[in-house]
């Protein structure tokens, strides 16, 4: 049986951010042959097109993260209507130098979780658009725009009752995806 190795990037840095909780929460919808390994993005520098011809170490592993793995999930929160900018630092850091970017062809998804009613969607339409330019072929249906409420995780962190069905769904949806596509 196939191993998948999953990157997954939380858009945010916050320790209890409901995103990483969700991340988290996620990892047990997934069959055992799928493993998740959350990517530190909190430690890159400001991205600088001069700085890539000397990276630092954790532009390196990032991009060594992305490249090794066989799909990718994001999670992100919604900043002013967009993604936050340390996401969108990560994902320049590891699009470049120009034609030796990660991403291409690493199968994703997207989800995001948020107290709004509007959950993150569109943030994550901002993510789909870089995404599509950097040739990340991306799960668009189900979409999973998150609202925050009381008994989204059970009280051990698990996703809870009222949001199982749908999550496990999108979960189900994505690992036929990352097996269509992973090569």
């Amino acid at each position: 049986m196939k191993h998948y190795q999953i990157a997954v990037l939380v858009g945010s840095l916050r320790k209890d951010s409901l995103n990483r909780q969700l991340a988290n929460a996620l990892v047990p919808l997934a069959p055992p042959e799928f493993t998740f390994n959350q990517v530190e993005i909190g430690d890159l520098p400001l991205y600088n097109q001069d700085d890539e011809a000397n990276p630092s170490e954790s532009v390196t592993r990032l991009r060594s993260d992305i490249k090794t793995a066989d799909g990718l999930i994001f999670l992100t929160p919604e900043y002013n209507r967009s993604i936050p900018g340390v996401l969108k630092n990560a994902v320049d850091h590891a699009s470049r130098p120009y034609g030796q970017g990660a991403w291409a062809g690493k199968p994703a998804g997207i989800l995001g979780v948020s107290v709004g009613v509007m959950g993150t969607s569109l943030a994550q339409q901002h993510l789909r658009n870089i995404l599509s330019c950097l040739d990340v072929p991306t799960l668009c249906q189900p979409e999973a725009f998150i609202q925050a409420k009381d008994g989204l995780f059970d009280e051990d962190g698990n996703i809870g009752s009222g949001s199982r069905e749908f999550l496990q769904n999108w979960m189900d949806r994505y690992v036929a995806w990352v097996k269509q596509l992973s090569y």
